[in-house]
């Protein structure tokens, strides 16, 4: 960073300890230039889809709340849940677009913020591929059933599905939604629990659809200050109103965000109860 001419030959007659003073309050003033006021947030999705498609998948979301906050927004992915809990818990990340129960945990236990959210709820299908009829949950007990690993929302509610420890299917952990439906239309398992938005895109049969949850959130860690917080709430709730944001949720493929409080998600922190670590 440069510093302006005039300041700099001024600072030169001034004592040691004094020019540095003079510098760090030209700083905080904005008389140098840059952003000298921006700090830089990470921002983490949870990961139902590799690192790669999640990065290209939300990147346009980083680009734009950096843009509108004039602060630094760094996607960072997570390779899968267990690292994605490792990290989370020791509050690696300042900004988390993640499910309702995560969520609500973080509210509860680490005092993270709700912002916003996507507009209404999300389920997930337990599903077969097309050409493999099974009617009930039950006829997949001792087969193979891919799921991405506890605790994530599929998982859950997978485990929720077969409550006889002694009547379970064959767990086939993956690490995201899409190798889940990969490992079904590739015969590796034959069946597997992912969010219900991607089940139209691929030829499989659903067993089943679970009972929705509120849609995911965007959350903010109470080191955020809360200027910052107000600033990302607004980005985020007037985006559909803006070309600019309307391109970035295209990019995303969302139709909006909404604002949201904790009390949306006030609850669903229950559905880790019994789940290991939690």
């Amino acid at each position: 960073m440069s510093i302006p001419d005039g300041i700099t030959r001024w600072v030169r007659h001034l004592p040691a300890t004094f020019s540095c003073l003079v510098l760090a309050l030209a700083a905080v003033a904005g008389l140098l230039p840059g952003r000298a006021l921006a700090d830089s947030y990470t921002f983490v999705v949870q990961p139902i889809l590799p690192p790669a498609q999640t990065r290209k998948a939300f990147q346009p979301l980083a680009d734009y709340l950096s843009k509108r906050t004039g602060h630094e927004i760094r996607l960072v992915t997570a390779v899968n849940f267990l690292a994605y809990w490792a990290k989370m818990k020791r509050g690696g990340y300042d900004l988390i677009l993640d499910a309702a129960h995560f969520t609500d945990w973080r509210v509860k236990n680490m005092g993270y913020v709700v912002l916003a959210k996507i507009p209404d709820t999300v389920s997930y299908s337990l599903v077969t591929a097309e050409d493999t009829l099974v009617l009930e949950p039950s006829e997949l007990i001792g087969r193979p059933v891919a799921t991405i690993g506890s605790p994530s929302l599929g998982a859950v509610r997978l485990a929720q599905m077969f409550p006889n420890p002694l009547r379970q299917p064959v767990t086939v952990e993956v690490d995201n939604s899409r190798d889940a439906i990969e490992a079904v239309l590739k015969g590796r398992a034959v069946g597997a629990i992912v969010p219900s938005p991607l089940v139209g895109a691929f030829p499989l049969n659903v067993v089943t659809t679970t009972e929705p949850v509120p849609h995911i959130a965007f959350s903010a860690s109470p080191e955020v200050p809360e200027a910052v917080r107000k600033a990302l709430r607004r980005a985020l709730v007037e985006a559909d109103r803006t070309p600019e944001g309307q391109a970035m949720l295209k990019g995303i493929n969302f139709p909006r965000f909404v604002a949201a409080d904790a009390k949306i998600y006030d609850g669903y922190a229950k559905l880790l109860e019994g789940v290991w670590g939690y």
